[in-house]
């Protein structure tokens, strides 16, 4: 499965099917959200051995730091 089609996946599990929205509006404001808090800066991903973004970053510089 390509990147894209994972994650359009992810996005209607965890957020689009558990929700109902009045307005286009409120559907963009909250999957935004979603985007730019939760899922690109706290959800912990596979590819960082899953540790959130954030987490991973901390992580990095602390080893960066003792080296």
């Amino acid at each position: 499965m390509r990147r894209n089609e994972s994650f359009f996946g992810t996005l209607k599990n965890e957020l689009v099917h558990h929700r109902r929205y009045n307005t286009r509006k409120e559907a963009i404001k909250d999957i935004t959200e979603y985007i730019e808090v939760f899922y690109n800066r706290l959800r912990p991903q596979q590819r960082l051995n899953y540790l959130s973004p954030c987490e991973f970053l901390k992580e990095f510089y602390v080893m960066r730091k003792a080296a």
